[in-house]
């Protein structure tokens, strides 16, 4: 049986009464950074008090049924959340180098993300730094927590920023570093089911179907043109895969799908067709066409080598796919018309 009859615990308590009245207050106005910062400060007590020692492994259910007796209408003081609690404010409160690097407004950048968000960087982030990365792209981006998990679990912080490219030489530098930080390498297309020999139409066609998820994985600020998009030069007519506009870099964005390994002449390929876009389709207030290659995979020095005298912008990117179909399943799988004479059966 916990006692509880420790005089410095129990002026703990009423200091923490008063302190979270004040965050309940601040609440009123400003709801979700007022709730983090009252959590950051009960982490920041519960770490540096010594009842954990006093009161054991009972610590964290006392000083629940306490909290919630004192805040009955408030629902964060599960023993679980004071635990969480105390690992968010040490997990980010690590040595002053650390948080140096990251930057001063680092703290204040945590208020603004929700709790449920912090719950899972925690549990999934190894290091500050990767956490420090997915907390900005949440607060660039205005993730969901769904979206949010997604990006962790497709290592985004892995493969943004690794596409081949010739940006540095056909781009101002700031231009090419932000473009550089907005493309990545790879892409993950587990959305989509597909059977194993499929074609390059199949590809294009199955990700403007998920053409949502297709967004939410290239990232914020893409907006969808359209597919197979027909430009006439010379009196020819040139179709391209796919055309998106980037509303925050304010320029066009060509994406040529291939389903083999990445061959030179898919860049010249590119590099006409960003070409005739910049003539025929941008205006005077877009900044320079982008052209990218997604292909199945690439040999690095083969796509370095491919890029070196073409005078557009332009990267080279690969894609994984992790719900493949095999193709005998294809004849075994019942057609929507099929489904809907089978349900008519049943009723």
């Amino acid at each position: 049986m916990l006692e509880k009859n420790n005089e410095q615990y129990i002026s703990w308590i009423l200091d923490l009464k008063q302190k979270i009245q004040q965050s309940q207050i601040k609440a009123a106005i400003q709801v979700n950074s007022a709730l983090i910062e009252m959590y950051w400060d009960l982490g920041k007590e519960i770490s540096e008090r010594n009842f954990e020692n006093t009161y054991g492994s009972g610590f964290f259910s006392l000083l629940s049924k306490d909290l919630r007796t004192e805040f009955p209408e408030i629902k964060g003081f599960s023993e679980s959340n004071l635990k969480y609690c105390k690992r968010f404010y040490q997990f980010y409160n690590q040595c002053d180098t650390n948080r140096h690097q990251l930057g001063d407004d680092f703290i204040n950048n945590l208020f603004l993300v929700p709790w449920r968000h912090h719950v899972e960087i925690l549990i999934k982030c190894k290091n500050l730094e990767e956490a420090h990365f997915y907390i900005k792209k949440t607060i660039e981006n205005g993730w969901s927590r769904s979206v949010l998990l997604n990006m962790i679990s497709g290592k985004l912080i892995e493969s943004q920023g690794k596409t081949v490219n010739n940006f540095s030489k056909t781009l101002p530098d700031y231009e090419s570093d932000l473009i550089r930080e907005t493309l990545k390498d790879p892409y993950i297309f587990d959305f989509i089911n597909i059977t194993e020999n499929y074609k390059e139409r199949e590809l294009e066609n199955a990700l403007t179907e998920n053409i949502s998820k297709f967004l939410i994985e290239l990232g914020s600020g893409f907006a969808f043109v359209g597919k197979q998009v027909e430009i006439s030069v010379g009196n020819q007519s040139y179709f391209i895969d796919l055309l998106f506009y980037h509303i925050k870099l304010k320029r066009y964005v060509v994406i040529e799908l291939k389903t083999g390994h990445f061959e030179p002449e898919f860049a010249g390929k590119l590099n006409f067709y960003v070409t005739a876009v910049d003539k025929l389709m941008r205006d005077e207030n877009d900044n320079a066409t982008v052209g990218m290659i997604i292909c199945k995979d690439k040999n690095e020095i083969v796509a370095e080598y491919s890029l070196t005298d073409l005078h557009k912008p332009l990267g080279i990117s690969s894609y994984e796919l992790k719900k493949i179909l095999p193709d005998h399943f294809k004849s075994h799988l019942p057609s929507i018309e099929e489904v809907e004479n089978e349900l008519k059966k049943i009723q």
